[in-house]
């Protein structure tokens, strides 16, 4: 937190994004997502191009423990990572296959523009990034996804594992820690 005006810098941020960051974490996705009315295509096209996404941002992760400047400042990170290459890869492979989709029909479906731009951005970050940079581009990312999760956790349908694990793996008192 800031000593002059007890507000913390990343919520100066955020407030400085004004109506854009609530776009972002009200989209109808996320809406559908916890309402388990998203259409099946949407969300195998969306959970294609994120799992893409994972790759890099393991490496971005794996540079912020690499350059913490304690033990203690990488264990948060190291937990993060443990959770993210097992616990959420392991739901993303799990929902493949629930839904059909092998690594080769994967393979067809084209990168988005903003999936090529962040992973990009991503390891550019992690290679040449400052370790403040590296922790801006990770606070973005997970605190958005905390954010939609945070606003939709409590009227998830809890019925099919690949709509409501998303939203589990986003929210709660772990997921939090992490973020802050």
């Amino acid at each position: 937190m800031s000593i002059i005006t007890g507000t913390r810098f990343t919520e100066k941020l955020k407030a400085s994004s004004g109506e854009q960051w609530n776009r972002v974490v009200t989209h109808r996705f996320t809406k559908e997502l916890a309402a388990g009315t998203i259409d099946r295509e949407v969300l195998k096209k969306y959970l294609v191009q994120d799992h893409r996404f994972l790759d890099a941002f393991v490496v971005l992760l794996a540079s912020i423990v690499a350059n913490a400047r304690s033990l203690s400042d990488r264990i948060p990170a190291c937990q993060f990572l443990a959770l993210i290459t097992a616990k959420e890869n392991t739901y993303f492979e799990r929902c493949f296959e629930s839904m059909n989709c092998s690594s080769e029909e994967r393979k067809t479906i084209p990168d988005a523009a903003c999936t090529t731009g962040f992973c990009n951005l991503m390891r550019q970050v992690a290679q040449n990034g400052t370790l403040g940079e590296m922790l801006s581009v990770i606070v973005v990312c997970e605190w958005t996804y905390m954010s939609w999760a945070d606003l939709v956790k409590d009227v998830t349908v809890r019925e099919d594992f690949t709509t409501y694990e998303w939203v589990d793996l986003h929210s709660g008192p772990e997921f939090e820690g992490v973020v802050s």
